[in-house]
C-alpha cells in the first residue's frame, strides 16, 4: 500500500494532479476539497488510497487524514465507488459528510449532483455507527423539545429567505456544539452566526 506521495506537482487539475517523485510522475486523483487546498502549492504531500479493481489500478490523493479515511468508509458501501465517494467529498468538506452521517441528515447530501435519497439514506444506514465508534462520540440524542425547536427554528429561517440545505447544516452544527440550547430564538440566533 502507498501511504503517500511526496514530491513536485508537474500538472494540476481540479480532479487529478500528477506529481513527480522520484523521477516517477504519479496521476493521482483528487476531490475539489483537496484542489482547494493544494491549489496554490507546488511541492506537496498528498496522503494517497491505492483502489485495484480487475480492470484498473488507480491513485486517489487526500491533503488531510480525515478525507482520506472517510473515502475508505464511503467506497466500503455497496453501490458506491471511488467516483462516487469523490463527488461526495467534492461537494461537501469531510466534516460536513461525517457530521450529516451521524446527525442522520440525508438531506444535506441533495447538494451533491447524483447522490440521491436513496443512496444518502445507504451512506448513513452503512457508517453512523463505525463513525461514531471511530471518533469516541455519542451520538446526540436530540429531545422531543429539542427537535421541536429545530423544525421552529428551521421554517423561520426558511421564512425569512435563507436556503433549507443550508439551514439544516447551520442547525445541526449549532446544535453540535451548544446539544443544551434551551429556546427557540437562542438557536435561530446561533444559527444565524452560522449563516452570515
Amino acid at each position: 500500500m502507498i501511504a503517500y506521495i511526496k514530491g513536485t506537482i508537474t500538472y494540476k487539475t481540479p480532479t487529478y494532479v500528477w506529481v513527480e517523485s522520484g523521477g516517477v510522475g504519479y496521476h493521482i486523483n483528487i476531490s475539489l476539497n483537496t484542489y482547494s487546498k493544494i491549489e496554490k502549492e507546488e511541492q506537496i504531500k498528498l496522503l494517497t488510497h491505492f483502489h485495484v479493481t480487475e480492470n484498473s489500478q488507480t491513485l486517489y490523493g487526500f491533503a488531510e487524514e480525515i478525507e482520506r479515511k472517510l473515502f475508505v468508509h464511503l467506497i466500503s458501501v455497496s453501490g458506491i465507488g471511488p467516483s462516487s465517494a469523490r463527488i461526495i467529498l467534492s461537494g461537501m468538506s469531510p466534516e460536513e459528510a461525517r457530521s450529516a452521517i451521524v446527525s442522520d441528515n440525508f438531506v444535506a447530501f441533495q447538494k451533491v449532483k447524483g447522490i440521491g435519497p436513496k443512496t444518502a439514506k445507504r451512506v448513513i444506514l452503512d457508517l453512523k455507527d463505525k463513525l461514531i465508534k471511530e471518533s469516541g462520540e455519542e451520538p446526540n440524542i436530540v429531545n422531543a423539545q429539542g427537535n421541536t425547536n429545530r423544525e421552529e427554528a428551521l421554517s423561520a429561517l426558511v421564512a425569512l429567505g435563507f436556503n433549507s440545505s443550508r439551514v439544516q447544516k447551520a442547525l445541526t452544527q449549532v446544535l453540535a456544539k451548544h446539544p443544551d440550547t434551551g429556546t427557540v430564538e437562542k438557536l435561530i440566533k446561533l444559527a444565524l452566526k452560522q449563516l452570515s
